[in-house]
């Protein structure tokens, strides 16, 4: 097996043809000091952990982020490249969108508007903040030691107030998947925001969303009755889902065990198809009762495009889409990509773009090194932890990292000074 650090730029160097050669030094430069960072992911403050000898001058750094001869897009689509290697050469690839807001305050940071915040808005109560509203689109891995599956990135979208809409932006995203990969098909999980790419013609593509409470369900639109006049275009009108699922009985539910978030549990379900005209006009959906056999939590509607889609799969697919959820956090917290110090021109939006992109390659590296069963970082007072998490992984990459830079420095004399004062400094700023 090759070295951790070996491993770590192989990655990297994968990307290289997204950018000029003097972009690219930089670029593995600032992505090795990101990660071996300890305290604020400014710009700055990663160039305060790289090697003094080969670091350059810090706007070089903030030049990069804003105006580097660099695509986005060739770097997603060598990312993709090696996510693929991971979930082999055949069967659907699972995909999961969601949009969230990268806290930027200030008025002249690039892109930021004022929008609601999901996670501090409550029902009753709708909290506005200030930042960037991305789009993100990832890529299913479930790891071989099991637990929650684990969402990668594999692509990102600004939504400027104004400009083009979120499920217009969210499709996008969606039809470049399939175009980098012409001969896959493809399982799209959304929450209900985006039930409307139901009714979008993407390629190769089945979506799996929430449905309405009160969506306008219809029959099967009946056969040609040969007399004059316009044919109907939709069946007799069905009850809403609240209502579907009250006149249902025990018996015709079905008892099943499915994925829940990493964990098996039991669950009712029931289906049958419908047609959602106000989403999907022109054909059929599978519309999914599901129910908490204990009667503690309420019922929970789903729909599918793909008919033949068992209800069993569909809960399977829609549990796993709190893994996006967890990359947002695992990237805001911990990959720290608000706090990158970039304002004008395509710096924000580039900047965001590297936080998501560094979270699902520092995954990868952790999958490539870790093997079948990676030990547990557990302490004292987590004694219930059976998987590594994201935290792991990069402390892993970072160990790996320091251990490389330390060791080739200093070899069978003691560590120079100037390496030392470079650690010093970043234990000192850990905090």
């Amino acid at each position: 097996m090759s070295a951790p650090g070996s491993t770590w730029k192989d990655l990297l160097h994968r990307a290289a043809g997204a950018f000029s050669a003097p972009s690219f030094t930089l670029f593995c430069e600032l992505s090795s000091a990101w990660v071996c960072a300890t305290g604020r992911r400014t710009i700055c403050g990663m160039a305060a952990v790289m090697d003094p000898a080969t670091r350059g001058a810090h706007d070089a750094y903030h030049r990069l982020v804003r105006a580097g001869v660099w695509s986005l897009e060739a770097m997603w689509t060598a990312t993709v490249a090696v996510v693929i290697e991971h979930l082999g050469p055949e069967g659907p690839i699972v995909c999961y969108l969601d949009d969230t807001l990268f806290h930027r305050a200030g008025r002249n940071v690039d892109g930021a508007a004022s929008f609601r915040d999901a996670v501090r808005s409550t029902r009753n109560s709708v909290v506005y903040a200030r930042g960037l509203n991305l789009v993100t689109l990832a890529v299913r891995i479930d790891l071989p030691w099991g637990g929650m599956p684990v969402a990668l990135p594999v692509g990102v979208a600004l939504h400027r107030k104004g400009g083009t809409k979120l499920p217009a932006l969210a499709a996008g995203l969606m039809t470049g998947q399939a175009g980098r990969l012409p001969e896959r098909r493809f399982v799209l999980c959304a929450d209900g925001a985006y039930a409307c790419l139901a009714g979008e013609d993407l390629p190769r593509t089945t979506v799996v969303s929430r449905m309405r409470r009160d969506a306008a369900l219809f029959g099967q639109k009946p056969a040609p009755t040969g007399r004059r006049g316009r044919p109907r275009t939709r069946g007799d009108r069905l009850p809403s889902p609240p209502e579907m699922a009250a006149a249902l009985s025990r018996r015709q539910f079905r008892s099943v065990t499915v994925e829940w978030r990493g964990r098996s549990e039991t669950r009712l379900v029931w289906a049958r198809d419908v047609l959602w005209y106000g989403v999907r006009p022109k054909a059929m959906v599978r519309f999914v009762v599901v129910r908490d056999p204990t009667g503690v939590k309420h019922d929970d509607f789903f729909f599918t495009t793909d008919l033949d889609m068992e209800p069993t799969e569909v809960l399977s697919v829609y549990s796993g889409r709190w893994a996006i959820e967890v990359t947002y956090r695992d990237v805001k917290q911990l990959v720290g990509g608000e706090q990158i110090q970039s304002w004008k021109g395509e710096g924000p939006e580039r900047a965001a773009h590297l936080s998501f992109w560094l979270h699902g390659t520092v995954w990868l590296w952790y999958l490539a090194n870790a093997g079948a069963t990676p030990p547990i970082n557990s302490q004292p007072w987590y004694a219930t932890k059976r998987v590594p998490s994201f935290a792991d992984a990069m402390a892993e990459l970072r160990r790996a990292l320091w251990h490389e830079r330390i060791s080739s420095g200093s070899g069978p004399r003691p560590l120079s000074p100037e390496m030392a004062d470079v650690l010093i400094d970043a234990l000192a700023m850990a905090a």
